[in-house]
């Protein structure tokens, strides 16, 4: 096995203290000569640590079949002064593959205690909202604007370092090492795609609170609400989405909602229908202690439908419950409203709680 370790330049693209302390983060690639660990072998792990303020790289070269066992006992006993570990769809593919390795070679080791961050799960969930055409690490290079371009693809190192077995060729030897080592100097390029969702999952403030309208294809003005939030992230490149009711447009780091009001009618449907009638002449639901009084052919019991008082007014979505009383216009609607007032939105913890739920609401994530 050829161990090579030197210092590196680590762009500083990211505000890496959000993973961890530095000298705790490892990153890591790993080259192999096909997509199984069980019918392909490992040939080259490449790792970038942190040390004494400087960033190092670390790269441990199967240079023959015999040479694999002793690169995976390096890289695993290097592993053991790590907490983090950094990597792109390494949970998907490398460290099971590393792990398929190490009991083909009888090696009892684990990543058990680590803290594994994935870089391809974490924007996995927003591939749609951000527009990009695939998952691959060139996608997102292209995403961030990166200009990085590869010489050799994956499947073409694999036959070069089969010929490197052959011939013991160090040209092809320095080629296999420096395509590892572009690959982990390009990681801090792709980081920046991880300020999306510490943005969206983080802190947000309230900083702007207005009402608007938009005239709709009719000519009819419709009642907005804009809302503005402030995020201790930043993004690289702003985008814009749009689910129902809402439209979100992210810049650096303000995330705004333009949210559609609604004017008019609602109900309000009481849990306990069975304590109420229902009065079909005045369309409302009265408690049995005041229906009672009523003449029995003008009431009838209520029932979960039917069980509501209703009100008039300028009402403001909600995608969870957050404001009460919410009301609806049927029972079932997943929908609910709150009327709307400036002071919905004085609490600051309440501001950030909405402005999640709208997240979540145009993200399609889901309560989280």
């Amino acid at each position: 096995m050829i161990r090579i370790e030197h210092p590196i330049e680590f762009q500083d693209t990211y505000d890496l203290t959000r993973i961890g302390s530095l000298d705790e983060l490892l990153f890591f690639d790993i080259e192999t000569t096909g997509f199984s660990g069980d019918t392909s072998s490992l040939y080259l792990i490449g790792c970038t640590w942190h040390r004494d303020g400087r960033w190092n790289m670390t790269q441990y070269f199967a240079d023959g079949p015999e040479a694999e066992r002793q690169a995976l006992t390096e890289f695993f006993e290097m592993l053991k002064h790590y907490r983090v570990l950094v990597h792109f769809n390494g949970d998907g593919f490398d460290i099971p593959y590393l792990l398929k390795r190490c009991a083909h070679h009888k090696l009892n080791y684990s990543f058990d205690g680590l803290v594994s961050l994935d870089i391809y799960k974490k924007i996995r969930p927003l591939k749609k909202l951000l527009g990009l055409d695939s998952l691959k690490q060139k996608a997102i290079e292209r995403f961030l604007g990166v200009d990085r371009t590869d010489v050799f693809s994956g499947g073409e190192l694999i036959e070069v370092y089969k010929e490197y077995l052959r011939s013991r060729d160090d040209r092809l030897f320095h080629l296999l090492i420096l395509h590892n080592e572009d690959d982990l100097k390009g990681m801090p390029c792709i980081l920046p795609i991880l300020n999306y969702p510490d943005l969206l999952e983080g802190p947000l403030s309230l900083a702007g609170h207005s009402r608007a309208s938009l005239r709709d294809i009719f000519g009819r003005e419709a009642p907005m609400l804009d809302l503005c939030f402030e995020s201790p992230c930043s993004v690289p490149v702003g985008f814009e989405a749009e689910n129902g009711l809402v439209n979100m447009s992210l810049e650096k780091n303000l995330l705004k909602f333009r949210i559609e009001l609604y004017e008019g009618e609602l109900k309000f449907f009481y849990p306990n229908y069975k304590d109420y009638f229902y009065l079909p002449l005045e369309d409302t639901a009265v408690h049995k202690s005041v229906g009672e009084f009523v003449d029995k052919s003008a009431r009838v019991r209520a029932t979960a439908k039917t069980c509501y008082t209703r009100k008039n007014g300028l009402f403001v979505p909600q995608f969870e419950p957050l404001w009460e009383p919410a009301l609806k216009r049927e029972l079932k609607d997943p929908v609910s409203f709150t009327e709307y007032r400036r002071e919905l939105f004085e609490q600051p913890e309440t501001a950030q709680q909405y402005g999640r739920q709208l997240m979540r609401y145009v993200t399609g994530k889901g309560r989280g």
